[in-house]
């Protein structure tokens, strides 16, 4: 406090207000003491004090220490000149080897691992095509799981033929994956469409597990910290488990029984796998193609599941197929704003517009730059990010979050690779009183959308996929042969003949398209475009003969 004829305040502090900050000051210190020896940290090495004057011998001692540290110094440099005469005799020799046998340096370069080339392989179709193959012809029974948002577009005729013609008597299962984006009523109707021609189970997986191993799941359950959320519950797991039990206890082989997952992208085959399993055995997000090769999960004591990479896409598929089904790394995926423009005209529009709360739109392109405002996406100067609102309403589509719902086909006809013989064949050995009960048990337990929320879809059919990558190569080659033969009979030599496109290239305004890629082949890609030299007639004839013509040899002698 300030005294009032002092001009500075007094610094005098009292006895116990002094004590009592030294005491703090002293806790303080002892602390970081203990702090620092839990962590093993040492006090900092004193300072060699020297030699005390009063010593006798003095000189002496000065001296043979500075003796032993020259003695040092010398030992370290001659060390490190052996060190670099070592090295530089191993560059001769490598050098002379090398300059007499070329061929043990080409193979030296051969033998170096391409790491760039061994995880490029794993990305390419092939390896996914190899590995999915792989799993069908080590598995007994197939499950290919639909997303019941589309479970039409979501079936590979391909697959199935496949999986019919192979040996060794191998099961068909559907698996009606996330029921709870689907109104009950629909749900119930393409359970009823499904099992007409295969077994189906309804199932919705767990979205939200984060048990890694089987001991963070112990941990989890004996404390009672469990997780009863929508994205955590699963319905449809004791069905599917139950049904397959039983299938193992009616054959007549003891050996384990190989499921193979199988599907298209984003359809929640890992998903399955952990929700059966109880932890996150296969990874699983919301990127497509997230699994590259096939991963072997033990569900119960005799049934062990296949996890599989996920169904390529033809190129023959209609657009909306392409922009749901195709893999994001894909080397023919369309442009995303193309695909939101596909699906934008599967939809009702004043639907889409309730569901994202945006005004009326006239194109795609007007939709996306206001749903980039309404959710905040733009760029520096106010520019609405429309790209990565194309992503965001994709990734609303093909992920566990949007609500919408196709109807099934009223006329049920059998694909040509199906007859009544092979669907009574398929049913055989599975208990479809026990999987009607299970299904309408897990209808009762789980939650549904209100239909005036779920957005009407129209489904553009089952989806072509591809096995073999040779079938798309072979589209490829058909298409050029076609090209070439038509460059050929074609004799008239001022005319270019255009590339030839099943695809009419008139858009729905009778315009010609401006962008090249608009105009496509017979596979669906954009046509590559070649040029035929058009030869150019010069009548020299008509050339006047002007003396006033410069003459360089003038000038340049």
């Amino acid at each position: 406090m300030k005294r009032p004829k002092l001009k500075k305040a007094s610094k005098r502090l009292s006895c116990a207000k002094r004590y009592k900050i030294q005491k703090k000051v002293r806790e303080h210190n002892r602390k970081l003491r203990k702090e620092a020896k839990k962590k093993g940290v040492t006090k900092r090495v004193k300072k060699d004090p020297g030699v005390p004057s009063v010593a006798p011998f003095k000189e002496d001692i000065l001296r043979e220490a500075e003796l032993r540290k020259q003695k040092l110094e010398e030992l370290k440099q001659k060390k490190k000149l052996e060190k670099q005469q070592e090295r530089a005799q191993k560059r001769k020799k490598e050098a002379t080897t090398n300059d007499s046998d070329p061929k043990a340096k080409k193979a030296k370069k051969e033998n170096r691992p391409k790491k760039s080339s061994v995880s490029q392989d794993k990305y390419t179709r092939k390896f996914l095509c190899s590995e999915l193959n792989k799993v069908i012809s080590a598995s007994d029974v197939i499950v290919e799981v639909l997303d019941a948002r589309d479970p039409l577009g979501c079936r590979c005729p391909q697959l199935e033929e496949v999986v019919l013609k192979s040996e060794g008597n191998k099961k068909l299962l559907f698996v009606l994956n996330k029921i709870d984006l689907v109104p009950k009523d629909n749900v119930e109707r393409w359970l009823n469409y499904l099992q007409r021609e295969f077994p189906a189970v309804a199932f919705k997986a767990s979205t939200q597990l984060q048990d890694k191993t089987v001991q963070e799941k112990k941990n989890r359950t004996t404390s009672g910290a469990v997780d009863q959320t929508k994205g955590v519950a699963s319905f449809g797991n004791s069905c599917l488990l139950q049904l397959l039990q039983d299938y193992v206890d009616a054959r007549e082989s003891k050996d384990m029984l190989k499921v193979g997952i199988v599907g298209f992208p984003s359809v929640g085959k890992s998903s399955l796998i952990n929700s059966l399993k109880g932890i996150r055995a296969c990874n699983a997000g919301v990127q497509r193609g997230l699994t590259k090769c096939m991963q072997e999960v033990h569900i119960a004591k005799n049934v062990k599941m296949i996890d599989s990479p996920s169904i390529i896409v033809s190129t023959d598929n209609p657009p909306a197929a392409m922009a749901l089904r195709s893999l994001p790394a894909s080397e023919l995926q369309e442009n995303a704003l193309d695909a939101v423009r596909a699906l934008l005209k599967q939809c009702n529009k004043q639907q889409i517009m309730l569901q994202y709360n945006v005004p009326d739109f006239k194109n795609s392109l007007e939709f996306l730059t206001l749903f980039a405002k309404k959710r905040g996406f733009m760029q520096k100067g106010g520019v609405p990010n429309t790209e990565l609102a194309a992503e965001t309403f994709l990734n609303d589509w093909t992920g566990a979050k949007l609500s919408y719902h196709c109807k099934p086909p009223e006329n049920v006809n059998l694909p040509s690779y199906l007859s009544n013989t092979i669907v009574t064949e398929m049913q055989k050995g599975w208990d479809m009183s026990r999987l009607q009960q299970g299904n309408a048990e897990t209808i009762n337990s789980a939650k549904f959308p209100n239909i005036a929320s779920s957005i009407v879809f129209t489904s553009s059919g089952p989806t072509m996929g591809l096995l073999s990558i040779n079938e798309d190569l072979k589209v490829e080659e058909s298409a050029e042969e076609d090209f070439c033969e038509e460059v050929c009979d074609n004799e008239e030599p001022n005319l270019v003949p255009e590339a030839k496109t099943t695809v009419e290239e008139k858009t729905e305004n009778g315009k010609a398209p401006q962008n090249r890629r608009q105009v496509k082949d017979a596979a669906g890609r954009p046509a590559k475009v070649k040029f035929q030299p058009v030869p150019v007639c010069i009548d020299l004839s008509s050339v006047k003969n002007d003396n006033d013509a410069y003459d360089f040899n003038t000038d340049f002698k």
